[in-house]
């Protein structure tokens, strides 16, 4: 099945402040949004979440790279770092062991339509130090009239397998996020730490 969202913003569904604060950032971290899309979060982060480490902003869409490009001239956002890249391939613009955290929002469901997840975190092990992060918000397994169908969302339950076979514990699950719908929350917030 394909799917396409390039270019859609996330943040119909909860704003980038709601997200960041419940990743526990002490300031001073790398911080990669994958699938960066129009960059709202990898913006916030370093405007006032990451004043002393570095934020990369990671999409293989060029207009969505070209416009956060402009916003990092405009603004002097030195520490973020703007990259045009497939995720499901290597990033070598990136040193080995280097991030600390990787946040993925409404991105993951795009990688089960594709049946290439497994690549993706196989890109990603090279990239997140031991005991680094990897943070998930995505969309509830329910019928929600916003966003992909839903038999490509991953429940979380599924995750916490796929992700534990490459090393990974589940440390964090906030499944009532996002906004109300007739079956609940449309989101979920899921954390992995690299053991």
């Amino acid at each position: 099945m394909e799917h396409k969202h390039h270019a859609k913003s996330s943040l119909k569904f909860m704003s980038s402040e709601e997200i960041l604060d419940e990743l526990n950032i002490k300031g001073n971290e790398v911080f990669m949004d994958a699938g960066c899309g129009d960059g709202h979060i990898a913006i916030k982060a370093v405007e006032d979440y990451i004043p002393d480490g570095v934020v990369y902003a990671i999409d293989n869409y060029e207009p969505s790279i070209e416009e956060i490009n402009a916003y990092k001239q405009e603004n002097s956002l030195e520490n973020l770092k703007v990259i045009k890249a497939d995720i499901t391939k290597d990033i070598p613009q990136i040193e080995d062991g280097s991030v600390d955290m990787v946040f993925m929002f409404n991105v993951i469901h795009g990688f089960k339509a594709s049946d290439n997840l497994d690549e993706v975190i196989e890109s990603l092990l090279r990239i997140i130090r031991k005991d680094g992060k990897i943070a998930i918000v995505e969309f509830n397994p329910i019928d929600w009239p916003i966003g992909p169908p839903t038999q490509i969302k991953y429940a979380p339950g599924e995750l916490v397998e796929i992700f534990g076979g490459y090393g990974f514990k589940k440390i964090c699950l906030n499944d009532n996020v996002g906004q109300d719908g007739p079956e609940g929350k449309s989101h979920y917030l899921i954390i992995f730490q690299r053991e």
